[in-house]
Order: C-alpha cells, then structure tokens, then sequence
C-alpha cells in the first residue's frame, strides 16, 4: 500500500488587488504633483503656503509609508484537522500567561473569565499550564482566582462534553435564547442551567469580594501572605492553585498565581518586567517550548486556536518562517458605528495582512504564540551573523556566558539550555528546589548585571514592550505570521469613552515614540540586523504615530489661520490646482469608504474613524510628545496607564457611544481647535462683505469640516456630567482660542 502524504496544516492566500494599487499610485503621484505645484509658486505667496508644503510633504510620507504596508497582503488559512489527531505526543507543551495590574481597572471577573477559557480550550490539558501574573499583588485576584479554579473543574468537562464552541462564561450565557433552544435533549438543559446557577454564584462572590475590596473571609491559609502587603512593596509570591498530578489529558491544566517582587525606588519596567518574571518562573515550573500571552480582558474566543497556532508553528518547513504567531485585536463590545474609533478590522484587514506578506506583523502584546528559544534570544541559523549586531544566544553557550545572560539560578540556566536545544522536560510536580529557585527568579533584583529586557525576553525602555520585542526577533532574521481564523481567536473588550480611549492612545504613542528615538529602531536594525527594508518601513508607519501630531495640528489650524489673516494655504476656485485638491480629497473619501464597505462595516463607521484619528492626533499624540520631550530632558519620566476594563452588560443603552469628558487636560486641544474655528469662520463671513468670500472659499469650507470632525466637544459644551467639558477646561480653552486670534492679527 502506497504511502499518502498528508496536506500540509496551512495555505497561504496572496490578494493582489490591482484596482487599488492603482488607485495607491494615483493618491502618490496626485500627493507629489501638488507638492511640486506648492515649491513652484512658493514665492508669490506668504507663511500659511510654506507650512502648507511642510505638511503635505509630511502627509505624502505618510502615504508611502501606508503604500508599502498594504502592497502586498497575504493571509494563512489554516486546519487544524489536518495535525495528528490520534497522536497526542505530536503536540508540544504551551505554557499560557495572562496578565492583570490592578482589581479597580480590571476587574477579577474579566480575568476569571479569560482564565477559564484558556483553561478550557481543545488541547490536551497534561500539555497545558497557565501562569496569571498579579501585578498590583491583591488578596482579590488571588481569592478570585482559587474559586474559579473551583468552577473550572466542572465548567471545562462540561463545554468538551457537549462541544461549546464559545467558552468564556459570561458570553455564553448572554444569549440564552440560542442556547436553551427545542433542539437540545432535555439532559444538556438541566446541565446548562446547572452550570449558569453555578457560574452566577461565582459572580456574585466576586463581586461582593470587590465591593468589600476584601476577600469574604479573613486573610489565614493561603491568603495569609497578603496580611500587611503593601502594593509596590511586597516579597514574591508564587501559589500553584492547581496541579494536573495524574496527567490526564481530559483534566484541567495547571494554574499557577505569580505575584513578582517589588520595591520602592527600584524598576520594574511593567508589563515587560512582568512577562520576564512569567518567562523564567514557567521556564523552571514546565519549561514548554511554546507560550501564549494574553491580556487580562482578551478570552479565548475559538476553543481550536491552540491548535490553528500550531499548524502555523508546526507546519512551516523552515521554522524562521514563523518565529512568533500573532492573532488579531478583536473586541466583542463594539458600539454600533464604532463612535470612538476602536475596532481595527480595517487595519487587520489591509496593513495587518500586508505586513504579513514582508516579514510578519509585529508583535501586538496580547493574543501572541512565542517560541521560548526564540524568546531567549536564538537566531534561526543559531549563529551570530556576521552582518549582525545582534549576539545569537544557543544552549551550547560555557556555563559562565549563560550566567551573565540568564543570571545566577543553576536551576534556571539548566532550563534554559534546554529550551535552546528544543528539549523538554515537564516535571508531574514541581520539586522543592524548583519552587525555590522560582522565587529566586522572581525577586526585584534578579536581573541587574544580566541580559534580560536587553539580550533576551520582553524588551525594555518603552511602553510599547510588545512592537520594541517583535522587531527585536525579526531583527535577528525571524519572520512572523497572522493566525485569523473564523471565528476570531481571541475577543477583548474595548474602551467605552472619550477618557479611557485617549489615555490608551496616548499610552500607545508614548510607548512607539520611545522605541522609535532609541538605539533599537528600525532603521539602525535594518542597517546593522537582518530587518528587510519593507519591513522597516512597515514599523515606521506605527512609530511615527505621535509625530504625525504635529503637522496634522498645524493643518487643522491653517484655515483658521487664513480667515483670520485673509490669507490662504489653497489655491483659488478658479485656478486649475484646486482641481488636483479636489480630485485628491474625492479619491481618498472613494477610496476608504470601499475598504470600509467591502470589510462589511458602515459609512458611519468610517466617518468615525477619520473624526477620532483627527482628535486623537490634536489631543492624545500630542500629549504623547510633551511626555517623551519631558523624558528626555530629565524632567519626569513617563507613566505606564492602564486603561479600564468594563464588564460588559450586553444591554441596548441610549447613551452608549456618547463622548465622554473629565477634567485631564488632554481635551484642551480639541475644545481650543473647535473655539478657533467658531472665531475663524466667524470672522471670515464677516470679511464676506467686502468681497472677499470666494477667493477663500477652501479656507472657509476646510475650517466648516475641522468643526464637523469636532462635534463631540462642540455636544460637550452644553453637556452634562460626564458628557460635558469641564467648566475649568473650557475657560483655558477660551484663553487660548484669544491669544491664538491675537497672535495671527499681529503676525499679520
């Protein structure tokens, strides 16, 4: 009998869509055409031209930076089936991280709730181990996490039993109608609402444990460790909740609680220094060869992404294909229209997938399959190449070497070797000297003198831990791939108002400004590492986000400017120019509009996506500036801000998508732009009078739009609560929108 080859676990699907490379072009060479047009009659005309062709040359970067993005997008679909099914030895060990900072800003029954979908996805629970890092050290998270485990032993064999394809507990339950269907025996049913009742119980306990802000009992047993713990203050603590002792392959995985050390006046870098701590604790505790990170609020939305992961990482001939698989940021709560700009199903679809077709998308920080070795520094040919700048660390390093990378636990560095050679060794039950040194490996001063956050692991010196970390692994000569299967793998929940989402905006572009001013940015590494020249154009387009805040504030401002100075930074109707501007404003709306339609979502959707990237530009990008000058300069150093997470309620609220405000002054600049433009057009009608009406008629219809994409602070003005701009705000603005109108008459 012949031997059958099996097909391989994933296609890859090239989409070349001639139309709008075309229309790519056109956009490139319209952007090009006006700015020859602008440097050409650059001295006949005054200040507002000059500043005109400094932006639009900035805007024309831009463009070729989004070009090369989306020239060539491709997507892996892959199957999951086609991965040995009868052979569980085939499928390696993954070790699972989920991270959480604070029980205020992240509630424990989000993280519960990601918890227990990991916990429960289709894989063989002997080959998994989930590790939930604590790092705002609280009794809350610890107790929440105890009592699910709880849950957890009976919810899990309940969703494989019965096959549940949704299996994080507060979304299956929302829609009960689809559940407790005519279709069901009556055997699932009374299992179902069994499950439900025990589930509400674990809510409720959560629940009034928050209120309480204590656990419902008092802190002896296992939570007498959290007695007198102060949050930035405290030794390590490491629980195993649960161990999978019998090995069973039906069970529930293990699940372990980390909670680093921590001391005043000493760095602990984050995010970064969290996922670190995670790496080495997991690497002495299992060690597996693969690891996920999650996000507190991003469950496991498709109970087959391990293994669509795996056909990724298992299935590629060359494993330099696939150095780290990232799975989209996908939200379940999205308002209808996306009023604040959140979902990023365009940018999946184009520049994600586009980025896919160089060298891989970059490393998103949550949703993201890790090859350990490539974590712990090894380049895909396993030596240092001789065009690098970047030291290839491999298991067969002298003990020494691998001391000062990996620091001074013999356990550890013993493990670590492994992981480098592809061995793996995953004890039944962690021994006395492992738990040991695991606490070792936790401890605040664990990394000084060694080559963590530097050399290897989670990469430090930015906000953005996860974009600095990925273009460090495909500097070494790693490729990546996007894992997008149907449906979703993972589902996060997104911010809810105008504060939350400008605060995460900033914290983004304050994280990419970093990596991009450092000694690691794109360019160096494509000189001196082996980043491909597209794909370092590729993390330019991200990086440059907080830069873009300037020219595109000063363009807002331009038709102001002119109306108040009787000026211009157009041409005029009658001039042949202001047909290019037209044609190119038309084709940019088309053009967008049918990345929209064709993504499925609404004209709505896109018009609120171009309002919030013109807020967030003028407002949290710009902040994001102040914040990083501020750093260089010695001044303060910049603060890592978590952005709440709402448990969502699934409920029809009138007043869901309305901009919300407080008193941050990162809603100055929005509300002084809209002040400026009332004054500008104002003023400019006035000056209609004389005539002079039609020759500004781009000013004046530029300066109409800017207070359109301003709307929500023009509502704010008369709103209240939270859905007005404080009092406070609003008389600084006032003060600003004057001197502004004072300075254009004097400069005039």
């Amino acid at each position: 009998m012949a031997n059958t080859i099996s097909p391989p676990p994933y296609e890859t699907i090239s989409y070349n869509n001639h139309i709008y490379r075309a229309l790519d072009i056109v956009v490139l060479l319209l952007l090009t055409s006006l700015l020859v047009y602008r440097l050409l009659t650059l001295n006949e005309n005054g200040f507002a031209w000059l500043l005109a062709l400094l932006c639009e040359s900035w805007f024309t970067f831009i463009w070729f930076l989004t070009v090369n993005g989306k020239w060539n997008p491709v997507e892996h679909k892959t199957y999951p089936e086609r991965l040995p099914q009868k052979t569980e030895e085939f499928l390696p060990p993954l070790d699972m991280f989920v991270t959480t900072a604070d029980p205020v800003l992240e509630p424990p029954i989000i993280t519960m709730n990601t918890v227990i979908s990991l916990l429960a996805v289709d894989y063989p629970a002997r080959k998994l181990a989930c590790y939930v890092s604590d790092d705002g050290c609280s009794p809350l998270t610890f107790y929440s996490l105890v009592e699910t485990s709880k849950f957890a032993k009976l919810w899990v064999p309940f969703c494989k039993k019965h096959n549940i394809k949704l299996r994080a507990p507060f979304m299956y339950f929302s829609s009960d109608k689809s559940i407790m269907s005519s279709d069901k025996s009556l055997e699932f049913q009374q299992e179902w609402k069994d499950m439900k009742n025990k589930y509400e119980r674990l809510s409720r306990k959560i629940q009034d444990a928050v209120k309480k802000g204590i656990p419902p009992y008092n802190l002896t047993g296992d939570l007498a460790v959290f007695s007198n713990i102060e949050r930035r203050n405290h030794p390590s603590i490491i629980k195993i909740i649960w161990e999978n002792k019998e090995g069973l392959s039906d069970g529930l995985p293990r699940l372990i609680y980390v909670s680093r050390e921590k001391r005043l006046k000493h760095p602990h870098h984050y995010k970064a220094g969290a996922m670190n701590v995670l790496t080495r604790v997991s690497g002495l505790m299992t060690n597996a060869p693969f690891m996920l990170n999650v996000d507190c609020d991003m469950f496991a939305n498709n109970p087959q992404i391990v293994r669509h992961a795996m056909c990724l990482l298992l299935g590629s001939k060359n494993e330099r294909e696939a150095g780290f698989v990232q799975s989209p940021q996908i939200f379940y709560d999205g308002i209808k229209d996306d009023p604040f700009g959140n979902q990023l199903v365009v940018l999946i679809k184009y520049f994600g997938r586009g980025m896919n077709g160089i060298q891989g998308p970059c490393y998103g920080g949550t949703g993201c399959f890790h090859r350990r070795k490539v974590i712990y520094g090894l380049c895909p040919d396993e030596v240092e190449s001789k065009a690098s700048n970047l030291t290839s660390v491999t298991g067969n390093l002298a003990y020494e070497e691998l001391q000062k990378i990996f620091g001074n636990s013999t356990e550890f560095i013993k493990s670590a070797a492994q992981a480098l050679q592809g061995k793996t060794n995953i004890p039944n039950t962690p021994s006395n000297l492992v738990e040991a040194a695991a606490y070792q490996v936790a401890g605040f001063g664990y990394e000084y003198g060694t080559g963590w956050g530097t050399e290897v692991g989670w990469q430090y010196g930015s906000n953005t831990e996860d974009v600095l970390t990925g273009m460090k692994i495909h500097s070494r000569g790693w490729k990546s791939k996007y894992c997008n299967p149907d449906p979703p793998a993972f589902l996060g929940c997104a911010p809810s108002g105008g504060p939350s989402t400008l605060t995460q905006q900033k914290r983004w572009a304050i994280g990419l400004l970093e990596v991009l001013i450092c000694e690691n940015n794109p360019i160096f590494h494509t000189i001196t590492a082996k980043l491909q020249l597209g794909q370092c154009l590729a993390y330019m387009w991200i990086l440059v986000w907080a830069l873009r805040s300037i020219p595109e504030l000063c363009y807002v401002m331009l038709p102001a400017y002119c109306l108040i100075t009787n000026s211009n930074f157009l041409p005029k109707v009658h001039e042949p120019a202001f047909y290019g501007y037209v044609a190119l404003f038309l084709i940019y709306i088309l053009y967008t509009i049918s990345e929209y339609l064709e993504t499925g979502l609404s004209i709505r959707a896109w018009w609120n996506r171009q309002r919030m990237t013109i807020i967030t530009s003028t407002s949290a990008w710009l902040f994001a500036i102040l914040s990083v000058i501020l750093k260089i300069l010695g001044i303060s150093e910049t603060v890592f801000e978590i952005t709440r997470k709402e448990e969502s309620t699934f409920t029809d609220d009138g007043d869901a998508g309305r901009f919300t405000f407080d008193g941050s002054p990162i809603f100055l600049p929005g509300t002084t732009i809209l002040m400026v433009q009332f004054l500008a057009l104002v003023m400019g009608l006035l000056s209609a009078r004389d005539g002079h009406y039609g020759s500004r008629f781009g000013e004046v219809f530029c300066s109409f739009l800017v207070m359109i994409c301003f709307l929500p602070f023009l509502k704010g003005l008369f709103g209240k609560g939270k859905y007005g701009i404080p009092l406070s705000t609003i008389c600084k603005s006032v003060v600003l929108a004057l001197s502004f109108v004072q300075l254009c008459k004097r400069a005039h």
